[in-house]
């Protein structure tokens, strides 16, 4: 029982650590780089997946990730870029960290059901929902790219002047 609320704990721990980056991040210019490099880096979390006590089923895999992309959809329609003195910053939306708020709170009570109704050992569901976060950060991650350049190009053509 204390080993459920101390990973609940952590994961709140971890999840709020990550709005507070998430919000800092914004006061700075952003980049291909800082974009693009996050989900690099978290991939190296699949390797948890080599330990045979953390091992799912692939279909099990595919609906963590997906949920995972059904959520990053949040993400990806709060993101936008501004322009100040001549370099792109994430503008922060007001929804933002409501919505971080939201799938925290979600992805808990997801976690406490799987881990209590469905009998998913700690280690699983850990990487269920690695999986899943994984399954928002990417899509957004390559959705922000994308606006990225966009914005990228606008700028070069004169159509987005710095404020």
């Amino acid at each position: 029982m204390w080993i459920e609320i101390l990973s609940v704990f952590i994961g709140v721990l971890f999840a709020v650590s990550i709005i507070i980056v998430r919000l800092k991040a914004s006061n700075q210019p952003t980049n291909i780089k800082k974009i693009l490099l996050p989900p690099v880096f978290m991939s190296t979390g699949f390797l948890m997946f080599i330990a045979p006590q953390v091992r799912v089923s692939w279909v099990e895999l595919i609906e963590a990730f997906l949920v995972g992309v059904l959520f990053s959809f949040f993400l990806i329609k709060t993101s936008k870029f501004s322009v100040q003195n001549g370099e792109i910053y994430l503008k922060r939306s007001k929804a933002f960290i409501f919505i971080l708020i939201g799938l925290l709170i979600i992805r808990t009570l997801l976690k406490i059901f799987l881990e209590n109704e469905i009998s998913i050992d700690i280690p699983q569901t850990s990487g269920l929902f690695f999986t899943l976060a994984f399954g928002m950060i990417l899509p957004w991650r390559i959705a922000m790219f994308l606006m990225y350049k966009r914005f990228e190009k606008k700028i070069e053509d004169g159509e987005i002047i710095s404020t």
